[in-house]
């Protein structure tokens, strides 16, 4: 496949009449200054990977925005959503998790870290297939063909003090065995999947897992780990309180951390911690409008960035998806705290051209995945912005990003490629209509459930 690009991001700049040629999925050469060949776009970025979600929770967005008794907090939503898991059978894992790949694509994501928790039946037992509920969202990415990075999570305990897990909690469990096993069978199931699918594992967090556990899962794979890291107070505290030491402390100290781990969400930490982190060279996974929408508190994106940490975007609880408004509010939330503009900004990069550098590189790192750049060797994760659309006619070069992640909304995304398969084209995802239908269904389905 050939592509012609009238101007291109490539990783020494922007760059004319721009020829990308894509051999199995992956970009085999890169020509700027070439004669037009191929298909046709304005303009060509590099595509985002999302490096965090909980596909499941698209199907409860917007449902726990009424007050219940006392303060609301990330704990009040968490039971709201513990009542919720109940209800999900695989089959509609498997719709939603459709629907929330679509959207990701039109929204400029190629591939999607999915963060799976959801493994077991609602009373806790496992399914025959000790993977089925992972085969359901690798189900999801052959239909969609978005790429994805398979994370299966170990939970063995409701907090540091060891308790059970109780109510829907139940469908997370599993002990390193049983872990293993779960990991063995999902990864029959990515092996129907394209090239690009990967598996990496997940420790949800230092509350839900035993230092053993943790050490030991961490040998399970060659892949991405991932894990919740120092995301509320609380959590903060709890973990203080059992190890004597504040959560991203105790990591730093007992954890080889290195570029296989993105740490998500480290909204609670003190500028040592901060420039330790990212001296380590793991990734900071950061879900701004998440973060936002459940009151977690603002990443200290200047701290990090100071220290050389790398840092990628995802969509978490997928309350909105929208690539443009992850890199907004974070690039907002800087300057609420520090009362100036353009903080994230680079000496010769404008702020949208710097937030899509370093999330596509940090995405690409934390999915462990050959992309991010459009550069001879990786995917072809391509993205082709709409560039008739009013708020980006006329823009060139960092304009255009600057016009994509401040001025627009939903339907700046022409055309999109993961892995060189064509997902979107003028701005619809190719499945998005059977996809839509199925998702309606399923969601009519959940409420005559109540």
């Amino acid at each position: 496949m050939l592509l012609h690009a009238e101007q291109a991001l490539l990783p020494e700049g922007w760059a004319r009449d721009v020829r990308v040629r894509i051999v199995a999925g992956r970009i085999a050469e890169v020509t700027p200054g070439a004669a037009p060949e191929g298909e046709r776009v304005a303009c060509l970025l590099p595509a985002l990977a999302n490096l965090h979600s909980h596909a499941f929770q698209r199907a409860m967005a917007g449902m726990t925005e009424a007050r219940t008794a006392g303060q609301d907090s990330f704990w009040t939503w968490r039971a709201l959503m513990y009542r919720f898991l109940d209800r999900l059978t695989p089959p509609d894992v498997e719709a939603i998790a459709a629907q929330v790949m679509v959207e990701m694509a039109e929204a400029g994501y190629a591939a999607v870290t999915e963060f799976h928790y959801l493994h077991h039946a609602p009373d806790g037992s496992a399914y025959a297939d000790r993977a089925e509920m992972a085969g359901r969202i690798a189900a999801a990415s052959a239909e969609t063909g978005l790429g994805l990075t398979l994370l299966p999570v170990i939970y063995e305990r409701g907090g540091c003090d060891g308790r059970a897990l109780t109510g829907g909690q139940r469908r997370f469990h599993n002990d390193p065995g049983g872990f293993g096993a779960m990991l063995e069978a999902t990864s029959r199931h990515l092996k129907a999947l394209p090239p690009d699918a990967a598996l990496g594992v997940a420790p949800h967090s230092l509350r839900a897992v035993t230092p053993e556990t943790l050490a030991r899962v961490a040998q399970m794979t060659l892949g991405p780990i991932h894990m919740h890291l120092a995301e509320q107070q609380a959590e903060v505290d709890e973990v203080l309180a059992a190890t004597g030491a504040r959560p991203v402390s105790w990591a730093l100290d007992q954890l080889p951390l290195g570029p296989r781990w993105c740490l998500v969400h480290c909204t609670q930490m003190t500028p040592r911690e901060t420039a330790c982190l990212a001296a380590t060279g793991a990734v900071a996974g950061l879900c701004p409008i998440t973060e936002a929408n459940l009151g977690d508190g603002i990443f200290d994106a200047t701290g990090w960035r100071a220290g050389g940490g790398a840092w990628g975007v995802g969509s978490d609880s997928n309350i909105l998806i929208s690539l443009a408004e992850e890199l907004r509010s974070l690039e907002y939330s800087q300057r609420l705290r520090d009362r100036a503009r353009a903080v994230l900004a680079a000496a010769d990069r404008s702020v949208g051209r710097t937030l899509w550098d370093e999330a596509a590189r940090g995405g690409a790192r934390a999915a462990g995945r050959a992309s991010g750049a459009i550069a001879a060797g990786l995917w072809a994760d391509l993205l082709a912005p709409d560039m008739a659309a009013p708020v980006l006619a006329g823009r060139r070069g960092d304009e255009i990003l600057d016009g994509f992640v401040f001025c627009g909304t939903a339907g700046l995304v022409d055309r999109l490629w993961s892995a060189g398969r064509p997902l979107v084209r003028a701005g619809r995802h190719v499945a998005r209509d059977v996809i839509a239908q199925r998702f309606r269904a399923t969601l009519a389905g959940l409420r005559d459930r109540t």
